[in-house]
């Protein structure tokens, strides 16, 4: 049954340290950005009750989030909204692609080379490069497959072409990233989802609230992973590379679990103006 997978996988979850500031980001970037990105404190709190996460837990994470130039609050009455800063709307901008859409190069492509200097807000650049899944083989140089975007907080760094043979090639990405915990990564990805595939496929049904909560953990635990995952082109990873079921997996999940889950938006999910807007045409194209 796909509720005793989502049981399952929300159990998972409490087993972990306390995330509820990043499934908040989960949840704007996800669903609330594709939807005009303004939500009422309510709404958010609705979904979080559904997963067992109190009042206080959520006015320390928005506080938090606040705080550190994630979100910012507007009101209207007694009602507090909340939307994601330019910041934060430019991090998941620059993330989306590679969380949704990403496709391994052609083998044999070469990497992109991004040098740091010591000047401007080095620690700005790192970061965004990181989010954008770039991966580090010495301090100051950042590596990416050929054509990944620089994102704009890197955009002063010194870019380069690289190319070289086979060995070196898988030399350097082994250097860059850690692909032995990407893989496990991977792996406890499918054992915790696929059950939940396999009841729906089932003609299992879950509610449209449940819907929400599955799609957003789904896309929670999947961001947390792939976006340390360059997406390389297949002659740099081994043959059973978990990343492409797991991919393969999320793609499946996410469109059966979308209708329902938006219909628990429409429902529930309120902006200063009222109902939230229908979502724009990227929400269907996600995982093509």
């Amino acid at each position: 049954m796909p509720r005793t997978a989502l049981r399952r996988i929300l159990e998972g979850l409490k087993a972990e340290p306390s995330r509820t500031w990043s499934i908040i980001i989960t949840v704007y970037g996800d669903a609330i950005v594709p939807r005009g990105g303004s939500l009422w404190l309510g709404t958010l709190s609705a979904f979080l009750h559904a997963i067992d996460i109190g009042d206080g837990v959520v006015r320390t994470a928005m506080s938090r989030l606040a705080a550190d130039g994630w979100l910012e609050r507007s009101r209207v009455g007694r009602n507090s909204f909340y939307r994601l800063t330019e910041r934060g709307r430019e991090t998941f901008r620059t993330a989306t692609e590679h969380i949704y859409n990403a496709h391994p190069p052609p083998p044999g492509s070469g990497f992109e080379l991004v040098l740091l200097g010591n000047g401007g807000d080095r620690e700005a650049a790192r970061s965004a490069l990181q989010a954008a899944g770039f991966g580090s083989a010495t301090p100051g140089v950042w590596v990416a497959p050929a054509g990944t975007a620089i994102p704009p907080a890197a955009a002063e760094a010194m870019r380069l072409d690289a190319s070289a043979d086979a060995e070196t090639r898988r030399q350097l990405a082994a250097l860059s990233w850690p692909l032995d915990q990407t893989a496990s990564a991977y792996r406890h990805f499918l054992e915790a989802f696929e059950p939940l595939r396999q009841g729906l496929a089932a003609d299992g049904a879950l509610s449209d609230q449940d819907s929400f909560v599955a799609r957003i953990l789904l896309i929670h635990a999947w961001r947390r992973i792939v976006l340390r995952d360059p997406v390389l082109p297949a002659d740099l990873l081994p043959p059973d590379w978990p990343g492409t079921a797991a991919r393969a997996l999320s793609a499946e999940l996410y469109h059966r679990l979308l209708p329902a889950s938006e219909r628990w938006l429409d429902a529930n999910g309120q902006a200063e103006s009222g109902p939230l807007p229908p979502p724009g045409p990227e929400l269907q194209a996600r995982f093509r």
